[in-house]
C-alpha cells in the first residue's frame, strides 16, 4: 500500500496495466476517489491509498495518461470519470472487460466482474468488501485483499475475451468502444450520464 501516488519505478515499462479503483459511493461529484489499485502483467499489485486534500499523484497520473500503455479496466466508464474528476486527467488508451463480455457473451446477461471471471477464468471472487469504507484512514487486511483480487485477473480475461471477439469478427467494434470510452465519460462527467445522446428522442 503506498501513500498518496505510486511508488518511484513501480510499472515502468508494462505495456498494460490492470486498474481498478474504490470510492466512497457512485455519484460523480458528491463520492470520493479513494484508492485505486494497479498490476502489471506480472509481478505485485500496487494499492495507491489518496491524499484527498490534494490528490497530488504525479507518478499515477503519468501512467494514466501514458500514450504506450493500455490501461485494461472492467467498467472502466466509472473509473474514468472519476479519474477525470478528481485526478484531472484522461485515460487512455484503455480496455474494457464488460464492454468486451457484452460484445463476445452475447449468449448471458451476466457481465459482472464475478460472473465474468467465474466462467473464463474458473476463479470465484468475493465482492464481501464491496460497500467498507474505502475513506478510512487504515484499510483492513481484508479492504486490501479485497482490492488486489479485482485487477489480478483482468489481464488473463482480456486474452480470453479478444480470442472471442476474434472468433466473432466483433473486434473492430470493440476497438472503436474502447476508443470512444474516455469520451463516454467525459459526457458523464459533463451531466450526460443518464442520457443516451445517440437515441432518436
Amino acid at each position: 500500500m503506498h501513500q498518496g501516488d505510486l511508488s518511484p519505478g513501480a510499472l515502468d515499462g508494462a505495456t498494460s496495466v490492470a486498474i481498478d479503483s474504490e470510492t466512497l459511493g457512485l455519484k460523480l461529484g458528491r463520492d470520493p476517489l479513494c484508492v485505486v489499485q494497479l498490476k502489471g502483467p506480472e509481478g505485485d499489485t500496487h494499492l495507491v491509498q489518496l491524499d484527498r486534500s490534494s490528490y497530488d499523484a504525479p507518478r499515477l497520473k503519468r501512467l494514466l495518461t501514458d500514450p504506450n500503455t493500455l490501461k485494461i479496466f472492467h467498467f472502466g466508464r466509472f473509473d474514468i470519470a472519476m479519474f477525470l474528476v478528481h485526478l484531472g486527467v484522461m485515460t487512455a488508451p484503455v480496455y474494457c472487460t464488460k464492454i468486451a463480455s457484452k460484445l463476445a457473451r452475447t449468449y448471458t446477461d451476466r457481465h459482472g466482474l464475478r460472473d465474468v471471471t467465474r466462467e473464463l477464468i474458473g476463479v470465484d471472487l468475493s465482492k464481501a468488501q464491496q460497500s467498507s469504507d474505502w475513506g478510512a484512514a487504515v484499510l483492513s487486511p481484508e479492504q486490501v485483499a479485497y482490492a488486489a483480487s479485482d485487477v489480478t485477473h483482468l489481464h488473463a480475461l482480456r486474452e480470453r475475451l479478444d480470442a472471442m471477439l476474434v472468433r466473432e469478427g466483433r473486434m473492430a467494434l470493440a476497438q472503436a468502444c474502447f476508443d470512444f470510452l474516455p469520451h463516454r465519460a467525459a459526457l458523464d462527467v459533463a451531466g450526460w450520464e443518464e442520457a443516451d445522446i445517440f437515441a432518436h428522442a
